[in-house]
């Protein structure tokens, strides 16, 4: 077979894998158009849903990522590629993936239940995977929390999910629980009458509901008042200090002693 023959017999051929090759490169470019579409279809109606903008971005993410796998299946099998083993090789890659990283996926789709479920948000004082203090980021595998002593803690998100969280900064007013030790000769009426009165006067406590003062329990000493005014979250530390001072200088003012333990002498039969 000469040259020209040749050339003649492969024209048919690299006709047919042009016009394929062009095909192929329409088929992306149009698949391509659509992704970017549906992406921003996507993108637009969880916005208008006000949906948490990290959300957002994690789904049109993955399905950009998913469409785009799709895409390049089509392409192959266009080209008549067998496909069924490459979706079983991602299948088992997936597969693979996951059980490596099955902490981190934990954590992953913590964090997207707690964007989408909003048990709390940035700013919020929180006791959260056993870690207390103000909620500094939400990631979407880790939550940053300033700890009172302003240390920057990192806490999984599969952690906090797994556990109880306390919302601190959700209700208008927050309890402050003290208690206040008397002697025992001391009426506690009058203790709690004196309470009552100065509580009320402390900066930041307020009005509704009421500060509650009334015996919590007794002990060797005497009678043992629970001191409990409320206040708002961000004056919490302020108030549980000044209540203290104002206990403090209520019973100091009343004359009230020390409280001492009793001594009890058994007396037995002679």
């Amino acid at each position: 077979m000469d040259l020209s023959n040749f050339v003649e017999s492969a024209k048919p051929v690299v006709l047919a894998f042009g016009l394929k090759v062009l095909g192929a490169l329409a088929l992306y470019i149009i698949g391509r158009l659509l992704i970017g579409m549906v992406g921003k279809l996507i993108t637009k109606s969880l916005e208008r849903q006000k949906v948490e903008p990290t959300i957002v971005r994690y789904v049109a993410s993955t399905v950009n990522v998913a469409l785009n796998i799709l895409l390049v299946v089509g392409i192959l099998g266009y080209f008549g590629v067998e496909t069924t083993s490459f979706a079983t090789m991602l299948a088992a890659l997936g597969i693979a993936i996951g059980a490596a990283w099955s902490g981190l996926l934990a954590n992953f789709a913590a964090g997207a239940f707690i964007l989408l479920l909003r048990p709390f948000k940035v700013g919020d004082s929180v006791l959260a995977g056993d870690v207390e203090g103000t909620v500094r980021a939400v990631g979407m595998f880790t939550t940053a929390i300033d700890t009172p002593d302003n240390v920057l803690t990192t806490v999984g998100n599969g952690k906090i999910m797994a556990g109880t969280i306390k919302n601190f900064s959700h209700n208008p007013h927050r309890r402050v629980d003290l208690t206040a030790q008397l002697d025992h000769t001391v009426d506690p009426q009058d203790a709690i009458r004196r309470l009552k009165e100065a509580l009320p006067k402390i900066a930041n406590v307020v009005a509704e509901p009421k500060p509650e003062v009334d015996i919590l329990t007794f002990n060797e000493r005497g009678p043992v008042l629970a001191v409990r005014p409320y206040a708002h979250n961000d004056h919490y530390a302020q108030v549980y200090f000044d209540t203290n001072k104002v206990i403090r200088d209520t019973f100091g003012a009343a004359g009230y002693p020390a409280p001492e333990a009793r001594t009890f002498v058994r007396q037995t039969a002679a």
